[in-house]
C-alpha cells in the first residue's frame, strides 16, 4: 500500500501531536510539544502541500489530506483546554480579560495604548488580499465586515500580569477588551482569523544578485489556507474564502485561540522542575588543544548531542587559529544567527587564509539568514562560491595543514543550535581518501563543474550505491538496516521490497515520510525528546558490517536535485558505535511507533529500553535500561 508523501507527513505531525500525551514526559516538555506541532502544521501548508495544492486541489486525495490536518486541529485544541489545569497545578494559569481586576484593566489598556496600537495594523476589508501569511488578525464590523486588525509581531502574544507570577492573559484578549482603541472608538466584537500562503523559491538555478528579488516575490504566495475562530460570522467567512479564491474544505473553523505556537512562552518561562534535565554533552578530552594530533593517531566519531557539537567548531578555530594551516573550504546550508564555524572562517580569512564557503541560498526559510552571512563573508575576505544548479546540501569543511589534509563530514548542519536538538553524527579524519574526495568536491563547485567522487558518493551514485547494496543483501542470511528522515525514492523501495522477498532481514527507521513498507519489512519512527536527524545505510555484507552515513534522505530530490554526500565510516571503534546506535533504535520501545504495510502506526511507550537516554551515549554502549 502506497501512503502519498504528504499524508505521510501529516502522519508524523501527528506523532509530534502524540508527544503531549507522554507519561514518562515532565509536564512542560509535553506542551513544549504542542508548539512543535502547531509550528510543523504551519511549515505543511506554506511548503509542504505546495505540489498537491497545484496538482490535485479538488480531487478525493487533496480532501484526505486536509481531512487529516482537521482532525489534528480538533485534537489539538481539546489538548490545548486539558493542558489548563494540569498548568494550575505549577502555578499557571491564563485568564480571560474579564478576570482582571479594575486596575490590571487600567494597566493594560494604557499598555495597548503605548506599545500596541502604534504598531498595528487596521485594515479595511476590501484590503483581504494584503493577508500577510501566518499572522494573527481580528476581524469586526458593523453587521458588514469592515475592519481587520493585525496584531504586532513585535509584541507577545501571551502577557504575564505584573505582581502575579505565573498568570498570563493572551493578546487577543486584550485587544477584545478594548477594542475601541484600534476601531475609532468603536466598542465591537472581534473575531480571530489567519492565512497562510504558500512559500516557495522556484528551484531553477539563482545567483545570489537574484534572491533578494526572489524574497520579495515570495511574498505574494497564494492563500491556500484560511482559519477562522468558531463563531466567526458565516457570511463573512463565506465572502473572504471568495476574496481569496478558496475551496469550502480549505476554511478551518477553530475554537480560539488560533496559533497554538504561542504555548512556547509559558515552557520557556515555566519552572526548571517541569522540564528535563539539562542535557550536558560529553567533550573529547584533550581533543580543542590539539585537534590535528588527536587526528592523525585516529578518526573521531561524535554522537550528537550527547556529545559536544562544540568539538566540531574547536576544529575550525583550531585550523584558523594554527600557523601552518593554508587553506580551509566549507558547506554551509542552515547557518543560524550564531554560528561557531562561520566565524571560524572569517578568523582564517582575516588572517591571510585560502577560505571558500559554499552557502546555500535556496535553504527554504532560511534565505534571508544565509544572505546576510554572504555579505559579511565577502566583506571579510572569505570567496563565496558561485551556486551551481543543484542545491548543495553535504555537510563537510576541509582542511590543509602542511602537506596533510584534514575534514570533517556528518549528518546533520554546522549549526550550534541543532546541535543540542537534533542526533546526528560527525566524522572527523585524516583518512587520505575521504580528504581527496572533499577536495574534489570543492574544485567542482568553484570550477562550476559536475563533481566526480571516488570513495564518497554524491548526486545518483548515492541512489546506485544503496539499491545495489539492498539487493546484494536478498537472501535469506543478508540484513540492511537504513535510517533516514525521508524514503520515498521508488527505485530504493523497490529494491527493499525486492529484498525482503527474498528473505533478507530489512530494518528501516524513518522519523518523518515513509511512502511504503513491503511485506516482510520492519518499519518504524523514533519521535522523542530529541529530533532523530542522523541519515545511516548499514548492510551486513556476509558478517563484516559496512555502514555509510551522509547528509541525504532517500528521496529523488536528494539524488537527483542536490549535492550530498554519503560517506564510509571504516574506523572499526566508529562502525561499532554507529551500529549500537542502531540497534538500539530498533529495540526502543519508549519512543517508538512501528509502522505496518497497511499504513497503520502503534505505539510503543512505557517500555524499558529508551534509546535517547543520555546514559552511555557515544562510546558504543548499548543505552542503559530504562528506571
Amino acid at each position: 500500500m502506497r501512503t502519498p508523501q504528504e499524508l505521510s507527513w501529516l502522519q508524523f505531525n501527528r506523532r509530534v501531536l502524540d508527544q503531549t500525551g507522554r507519561p514518562d514526559f515532565p509536564l512542560l516538555e509535553r506542551l513544549r510539544f504542542l508548539a512543535i506541532w502547531a509550528s510543523n502544521l504551519d511549515e505543511f501548508f506554506a511548503a509542504r502541500v505546495f505540489r498537491p495544492f497545484h496538482a490535485s486541489r479538488g480531487t478525493e486525495a487533496y480532501r484526505a489530506l486536509l481531512e487529516e490536518a482537521r482532525a489534528q486541529v480538533d485534537l489539538a485544541d481539546r489538548t490545548y483546554a486539558a493542558f489548563l489545569p494540569e498548568l494550575g497545578t505549577l502555578g499557571i494559569r491564563i485568564i480571560s480579560a474579564g478576570e482582571l481586576t479594575r486596575e490590571e484593566r487600567l494597566y493594560f489598556g494604557a499598555y495597548l495604548a503605548e506599545e500596541v496600537a502604534p504598531r498595528t495594523d487596521v485594515m479595511a476589508a476590501g484590503d483581504l488580499r494584503d493577508l500577510r501569511t501566518q499572522a494573527l488578525y481580528f476581524a469586526s464590523g458593523e453587521g458588514v465586515l469592515q475592519y481587520l486588525i493585525r496584531l504586532p509581531d513585535a509584541v507577545p502574544r501571551l502577557l504575564e500580569i505584573p505582581g502575579r507570577d505565573g498568570t498570563y492573559v493572551r493578546l487577543g484578549e486584550l485587544l477584545r477588551l478594548r477594542a475601541d482603541l484600534f476601531l475609532e472608538g468603536k466598542d465591537l466584537r472581534l473575531y480571530e482569523l489567519r492565512v497562510i500562503r504558500l512559500a516557495a523559491i522556484d528551484q531553477e538555478r539563482i545567483d545570489w544578485d537574484d534572491l533578494p528579488a526572489k524574497l520579495e516575490g515570495r511574498l505574494d504566495g497564494r492563500v491556500c489556507h484560511l482559519e477562522v475562530e468558531r463563531g466567526f460570522p458565516a457570511h463573512w467567512t463565506e465572502g473572504i474564502r471568495q476574496a481569496l479564491g478558496l475551496h469550502p474544505e480549505e476554511v478551518f473553523h477553530v475554537i480560539p485561540p488560533l496559533d497554538l505556537r504561542f504555548v512556547s512562552t509559558i515552557v520557556d518561562d515555566g519552572p526548571a522542575a517541569a522540564k528535563f534535565a539539562p542535557l550536558v554533552p560529553r567533550r573529547t578530552p584533550g581533543f580543542a588543544a590539539a585537534p590535528f594530533r588527536r587526528l592523525d593517531a585516529a578518526d573521531l566519531l561524535i554522537f550528537h548531542p550527547y556529545q559536544a557539537y562544540e568539538t566540531v567548531e574547536e576544529f575550525a578555530h583550531a585550523a584558523a587559529a594554527d600557523p601552518e594551516v593554508t587553506a580551509m573550504r566549507a558547506t554551509l546550508y542552515r547557518v543560524g544567527d550564531e554560528n561557531g564555524l562561520a566565524r571560524a572562517l572569517i578568523a582564517a580569512a582575516k588572517a591571510g587564509k585560502d577560505v571558500a564557503v559554499l552557502l546555500e541560498a535556496r535553504a527554504r526559510f532560511d534565505e534571508l539568514t544565509n544572505l546576510e552571512w554572504s555579505l559579511r563573508f565577502v566583506n571579510s575576505g572569505v570567496r563565496v562560491l558561485p551556486l551551481p544548479e543543484k542545491k548543495v546540501h553535504a555537510k563537510v569543511c576541509w582542511v590543509r595543514r602542511g602537506g596533510k589534509e584534514y575534514v570533517h563530514v556528518g549528518t546533520g548542519n554546522y549549526n550550534p543550535r541543532n546541535g543540542r536538538l537534533y542526533t546526528d553524527f560527525s566524522l572527523l579524519t585524516r583518512d587520505a581518501h575521504i580528504a581527496k574526495d572533499a577536495r574534489r568536491l570543492f574544485d567542482a563547485l568553484d570550477e562550476g563543474t559536475v563533481p566526480h567522487l571516488q570513495h564518497m558518493r554524491t548526486g545518483p551514485s548515492i541512489r546506485e550505491l544503496l539499491v545495489e547494496r539492498i539487493r546484494a543483501e536478498g537472501h535469506a542470511r543478508g540484513h540492511a538496516i537504513l535510517k533516514f528522515n525521508h524514503l520515498t525514492d521508488a527505485e530504493v523501495l523497490s529494491a527493499i521490497a525486492e529484498a525482503a522477498g527474498k528473505g533478507a532481514r530489512v530494518d528501516l527507521v524513518v522519523r518523518t515520510t515513509l511512502t511504503e513498507v513491503a511485506p516482510g519489512v520492519h518499519a518504524r519512527s523514533l519521535v522523542g525528546r530529541f529530533l532523530e536527524h542522523a541519515r545511516v545505510a548499514a548492510f551486513r555484507r556476509g558478517g563484516e558490517w559496512e555502514v555509510w552515513a551522509g547528509s541525504l534522505d532517500a528521496m529523488p530530490r536528494n539524488f537527483d536535485g542536490r549535492y550530498e554526500l554519503l560517506f564510509p565510516v571504516t574506523d572499526r571503534r566508529a562502525k561499532h558505535v554507529v551500529l549500537s546506535e542502531l540497534r538500539a533504535q530498533l529495540k526502543d520501545d519508549a519512543n517508538a511507533f512501528e509502522i505496518d504495510a497497511d499504513g497503520t502506526q502503534r505505539r510503543l511507550w512505557g517500555g524499558h529500553l529508551d534509546a535517547q537516554r543520555v546514559q552511555g551515549r557515544g562510546t558504543g554502549e548499548t543505552p542503559r535500561r530504562a528506571r
